[in-house]
């Protein structure tokens, strides 16, 4: 026999422990992952990768998609692409504002003067929130993202993922602010952004608007409340009974909205509101005439089938007021209170009853108020329904009326939906199926894209208003600054041809005191990530991008907002792909998430089962799929790394004494059976479909083990140039499909004995392997299933998988299959006496054991 001779530098004992630690050290030395911008834009495959929100901590549902992601990265990298893979941050926005909040235990009021000298409370206090000015509040919102970045970064390279780590960029720096206010502004120039006095859904907790894409229903507890409206003709009770003469019965959840109703409603083929059409009814309490009308969104068979039009209680209020032109009388402020003053119209002294409070405590008296006035019939009936709310809130939003600015995204505007909706049809989606989201998305826009937030951390609206010689803003006619001077702060930069000292003024100028939307600035990564109007070079080579992979929720807000900037900037898609994720479940299979506490954070798992077993789990989530977590299959994947190590170890031990040539049947089988798998994982990678990818590797990879390597182990131990070769070729090919998957461990064993990096070799090749014609897969499968009969056969006799076999039958129309490996066979089974008996019958298998 051979003597064994181990690689240099393989060790004794390979473990998986420490492997992050050395190789992310390595790679970012190396720079195994760097950008090479020297390659054309053919040779390039750039990835607009999700700036994760630095507003805490990851859960195990980023490291989730973010492994996806960087499957399709390092594939593309080893098919010979130059691979543009930056990570961004996405910072600004109301998450990172209500984190320094509760952190530093400050609030911002920007009434307040700057304070170079501020320190935040040594013990903050949520509930009591110092005041400090918005200068230092984003100061110390820069200061907390900063130190999220690093701990994020840490992670995701712990993580394994492929970055280049230089080309990093964050949502609020001096090129986002400059890119999303330079595309503000040429949406300004062209008319796709424009400013608008309007109904608004409204947060009052965070005090700013909220876009359609931003909405959730919640159920919500209510009542409905049956009041009466007195008919201004006094005649009898119209729908249904109760109270007295002349009234008008209507049910809602919102009695505090009275002195803000406008008209009542009812379905133009109601036969029991036809007579009143036309007519004027007298709100309850306050006395206020208003008219009765018709329109085809009521309800007949919903309450008493007519329902009182308030401005606004709800989005159906608002298409009701606008499509029906009818007056304007709000009642709810920024802080969701009822306003101190009545609307127009509205008498004073029963209002004051009601003015100042929030809109529980109004709703509270004003029914107090119906009763005493005999305008309400019975006690109020409890519901549960669906109510508004902006994603991140936890109070309902109201509707007020405010000036915000728009981007036309074709809600208004058929010709733009469509043409919106055929850049959908452009777009190659993985998987196909979710364009549906995205069509029906576009095609239910109630109007066009709300982008000012009334909030302090963000990109700063860039535009002035000048001032009448009365102090009060020209709205018509803005100031916006060259593009040369980007980025800038209207709060404290000064207008071209003003100076300081006119600031609000007359006939000065004031700032637009609005941020943008955090969307409106997300909606330009690829823009951003790629050097727009910054480096040419760059942007030539990387945009438009290959591949937005996403979550599926969020298609109706990242995706289509890029999308809709692309469309109006460049005139096409800002990239070829969308690969989409589906969202991590809880063991209740429920959508992970912070809000609800059911969140895993990753680095303890990392830590405990290694970040290869982590990306194992994630990478068996299929495309669009919504996964749940499971750390059984993280197991798995540790035993998989491990089973790498090990058996790349054994292959390795063998030193070869011939030509290294595959010659023998059984080997040249093996590897035309591989052969079928890089063609099969290489197909699946261009669909995207990374799981299918790793499955049909890690099915081959335990048969090697299993099966082949052991029927092949005999003649290697003793040198066979044709097992050592066939071994050693598989093991090249096997590490380099697993190393999407498996960064570190594949690594780990190419660097015993190949220069480089695993990462930065080539695809495997089918060429690589024996075509069909010089090794017929089904003889590893015949011998492979005979293999497997004995050690049943040795398992259920309770023998050694050592024990001697007396004699093996073989037969079947496959026999003459396993002819060709019958010395492997015998040596591995330990097999006395072999007979084959070939028919045409299926292929049987009895092994006569000794006792």
């Amino acid at each position: 026999m051979t003597e064994q001779r181990l690689p240099a530098a393989m060790p004794e004992k390979p473990t998986l422990d420490g492997l992050e630690a050395v190789w992310v050290e390595r790679w970012e030395a190396e720079g195994t992952y760097r950008f090479d911008r020297s390659r054309g834009r053919d040779e390039v495959y750039s990835i607009d990768t999700p700036p994760p929100t630095v507003s805490g901590s990851l859960h195990v549902g980023h490291v989730f998609s973010y492994t996806h992601t960087d499957t399709i990265a390092r594939y593309q990298r080893m098919r010979g692409r130059e691979v543009f893979y930056p990570m961004g941050w996405d910072d600004n926005g109301l998450p990172t504002e209500r984190r320094v909040q509760n952190h530093f235990g400050v609030r911002c009021d920007p009434s307040i003067p700057y304070d170079p000298d501020f320190t935040p409370p040594e013990k903050p206090d949520a509930k009591r929130q110092v005041p400090i000015s918005r200068r230092n509040f984003i100061e110390l919102c820069e200061r907390l993202t900063a130190e999220d970045e690093k701990a994020f970064e840490e992670l995701w390279r712990r993580l394994g993922l492929s970055v280049d780590w230089s080309m990093t960029y964050a949502t609020i720096d001096a090129n986002a602010r400059a890119a999303s206010q330079r595309a503000f502004l040429r949406n300004l120039a062209r008319g796709e952004a424009y400013v608008a006095e309007a109904p608004t859904l409204w947060d009052v907790t965070f005090r700013t608007a909220v876009a359609q894409a931003e909405l959730e229903d919640r159920e919500w507890p209510g009542a409905f409340h049956r009041i009466g409206f007195e008919r201004t003709s006094g005649e009898g009770d119209q729908g249904g009974g109760g109270g007295g003469g002349g009234m008008v019965w209507i049910e809602t959840t919102r009695p505090e909205l009275i002195p803000a109703c406008v008209a009542l409603v009812a379905h133009p083929d109601d036969e029991r509101y036809r007579p009143l059409f036309g007519t004027t009814v007298r709100t309850p309490v306050f006395g206020v005439e208003v008219p009765v009308v018709a329109h085809h969104l009521a309800e007949p068979d919903k309450g008493s089938g007519i329902a009182m039009i308030c401005t606004f209680g709800d989005v159906t209020d608002v298409t009701w007021w606008r499509e029906l032109d009818l007056p304007t009388r709000p009642v709810i402020g920024w802080d969701g209170r009822l306003l101190p003053e009545p609307p127009h119209g509205v008498p004073a002294e029963p209002y004051a009853e009601l003015a100042g409070k929030t809109v529980h405590s109004a709703r509270e008296r004003i029914v107090e108020m119906l009763r005493e006035s005999g305008h309400m019939d019975g006690d109020p009936r409890k519901v549960q329904r669906p109510v508004k709310f902006y994603e991140k809130g936890d109070r309902p939003l109201e509707i007020v009326t405010t000036r915000q600015w728009y981007i036309r995204n074709g809600g208004r505007d058929a010709k733009l939906r469509a043409e919106l909706l055929e850049r959908g049809r452009e777009l190659e989606w993985h998987p196909p199926h979710m364009r549906v989201r995205y069509d029906n998305w576009v095609e239910g826009l109630a109007g066009d894209w709300l982008i000012s937030r009334q909030r302090f951390f963000g990109v700063p609206i860039p535009v002035w208003y000048p001032l009448d010689a009365d102090g009060e803003p020209i709205y018509e006619a803005p100031i916006v600054p060259p593009e040369s001077a980007l980025p800038v702060d209207p709060s404290s930069d000064v207008p071209p041809g003003f100076s300081e000292g006119q600031r609000g003024k007359p006939l000065g100028f004031t700032a637009d005191p609005d941020v943008m939307d955090t969307w409106a600035t997300s909606s330009l990564s690829p823009q951003i990530a790629a050097g727009w109007e910054r480096d040419d070079d760059l942007f030539r080579r990387v945009f438009p991008m290959d591949l937005r992979p996403q979550a599926h929720e969020i298609i109706r807000t990242w995706l289509f907002s890029t999308v809709v900037r692309s469309h109006l900037e460049h005139g096409g898609l800002p990239w070829r792909h969308a690969a989409i994720s589906g969202w991590i479940l809880d063991p209740d299979r429920k959508k992970m998430s912070k809000s609800k506490g059911n969140v895993v954070t990753p680095m303890g798992l990392l830590e405990e089962y290694g970040s290869d077993a982590v990306r194992y789990w994630a990478a068996n989530g299929r495309p669009g799929t919504d996964t749940a977590f499971d750390t059984g299959q993280i197991k798995i994947g540790r035993r998989l790394a491990i089973k790498i190590l090990n058996a790349s170890k054994f292959v390795l031990g063998f030193r070869s004494e011939g030509r290294g040539e595959v010659t023998e049947p059984v080997d040249l089988s093996m590897l035309a059976a591989l052969r079928a798998v890089v063609g099969e994982a290489t197909e699946a990678f261009e669909s995207y479909d990374y799981t299918r990818a790793l499955e049909r590797t890690e099915r081959f990879f335990w048969s090697f083990c299993d099966d082949y390597v052991e029927l092949v182990k005999a003649r290697a131990y003793d040198g066979d140039a044709s097992a050592v070769a066939a071994l050693r070729r598989a093991l090249g090919v096997l590490l380099r499909l697993f190393a999407p998957f498996l960064p570190f461990v594949t690594e780990e064993v190419w660097s015993w004995w190949r220069e480089g990096s695993v990462h930065r070799a080539g695809w495997p090749s089918p060429d690589e392997l024996p075509e069909a014609g010089q090794g017929d897969p089904a003889v590893l499968d015949a011998v492979a299933e005979v293999l497997r009969r004995v050690r049943r056969a040795k398992s259920e006799a309770r023998l050694s998988m050592r024990a001697e076999v007396a004699r093996l039958t073989v037969s079947g129309d496959q026999a003459d299959l396993v002819r060709q490996a019958q010395d492997d066979l015998c040596a591995a089974g330990n097999v006395e006496e072999f007979v084959l008996e070939p028919g045409d019958g299926p292929l049987d298998a009895v092994a006569e054991l000794n006792a």
